[in-house]
């Protein structure tokens, strides 16, 4: 009876040694990180760079060439149709500028006459012409003349004419120019009867100045921007988006709008897609074609300004519950997404079916349900089957 228990004694000993080895010699299992399938909302947007912008923007210019006074407003002073922003001083009349044109005018005379003179000479010759070509008529009649002497003389005829009315139009072209010259003239007139008036420069609407580009007294040219003026109450934001991402947005797309340096973020709709396109080079080098963006803001604040820097987010896609899970679980084998389980300790392969995704989470529509828990950023060498461990626990 010893001698049995003693057998099953060594039996026993004998298998808890080859699970001892078999324990001591199995792999460990791998540390992961895990995230539970969950049913929630989902956002598809577009992230890019925006920068504020006045929607009515005008600029004041020069209207004559004159001397501008010292503008004693500042940027971000608003201004009316009553404030005098500055004046210009009309510059004294140029004489040689006068002389010169009294001179083209002369010349312009001297051509129209000469002009005449020679449609003078031409309706003579005309009507030369014409009674030799009446005589030649006659005489071939009695066949005095031979036929080739009346066509010769209506051939003249003829051609006299055409000198006639090309002549006239000689005239009428000196005429013009005569009358050209003149206007010249009575514009120059017109500026030294105005000389010693001052012009005063408004703007056309109650506005907020932006930008003051001539500030200090000078003699500028005509048509020298002064000032750039804008609506206070009405502010955009433009940004430009790969042309590839902007065939995306369509008008009237929610748009949330981030650091822009508020506690809270803002709301924004997109107003246009800009429909031409063009290259810019990005800071690799790199040469992209890309199309702004407008968007109006829905709640726009009351301490944003014109030229400033905002993130923009463009919603392209929501759902306020759908099953999701986050982007870093899944992995490509072939044509197939995929995605590692863990089930009782260990890693399960499970491919899925997707649709919308962002930066972070994936709407699933096949393969797996709500409560399931899924391995983020799985090793290369994890296969299915594997004793896996949750970091921490």
């Amino acid at each position: 009876m010893s001698r049995i228990v003693k057998r099953i004694f060594l039996v026993l000993l004998a298998v808890a040694g080859v699970v001892l080895l078999a324990l001591a010699f199995r792999p460990a299992p791998v540390v992961v990180e895990t995230a539970i399938v969950s049913r929630g909302p989902l956002q598809v947007t577009l992230e890019e760079d925006g920068e504020t912008r006045a929607h009515d923007r005008f600029t004041l210019a020069a209207p004559i060439a004159g001397r501008l006074s010292r503008i004693e407003f500042h940027e971000g002073d608003t201004v009316g149709p009553e404030d005098t922003l500055a004046t210009l001083s009309p510059l004294p009349a140029d004489a040689r500028e006068t002389a010169e044109i009294r001179a083209r005018i002369e010349a312009a005379e001297a051509r129209r006459r000469e002009a005449q003179e020679q449609l003078a000479s031409r309706e003579n010759d005309h009507a030369q012409a014409v009674r030799d070509a009446e005589r030649a008529r006659l005489l071939a009649q009695d066949r005095i003349v031979a036929r080739q002497v009346l066509e010769q003389a209506e051939s003249r005829e003829t051609g006299a004419a055409k000198d006639v009315e090309a002549a006239g139009f000689r005239v009428r072209s000196a005429q013009a120019d005569l009358e050209r010259e003149k206007a010249g003239l009575i514009s120059l007139e017109a500026a030294q009867a105005q000389n010693a008036n001052l012009v005063a420069l408004r703007p056309p609407v109650r506005s907020r100045i932006l930008r003051i580009l001539e500030r200090s007294e000078r003699v500028v040219p005509f048509g020298t921007p002064i000032v750039i003026l804008s609506n206070p109450a009405k502010l955009e934001i433009v940004a430009d988006l790969l042309s590839t991402d902007a065939v995306k947005v369509q008008t009237g797309m929610p748009v949330i709008i981030e650091n822009w340096g508020g506690p809270q973020s803002l709301r924004g709709r997109v107003r246009l897609v800009e429909p031409y396109g063009f290259t810019r080079v990005s800071a690799l080098g790199i040469e992209e074609q890309r199309a702004n963006v407008i968007i109006d803001f829905v709640d726009p604040p009351a301490n944003l300004g014109d030229g400033y820097r905002v993130d923009v987010r463009i919603i392209l896609w929501e759902q306020p519950s759908v099953l999701k899970v986050p982007a870093s679980a899944l992995f490509r084998v072939g044509a197939r997404w995929n995605i590692f389980v863990m089930e009782a300790g260990q890693a399960r392969l499970i491919p899925v079916g997707i649709a919308h995704r962002n930066a972070d989470e994936v709407e699933l529509t096949s393969g797996l349900n709500a409560g399931a828990r899924v391995i983020l950023h799985p090793p290369g060498d994890l296969k299915a089957g594997t004793r896996v461990v949750v970091r921490g626990s």
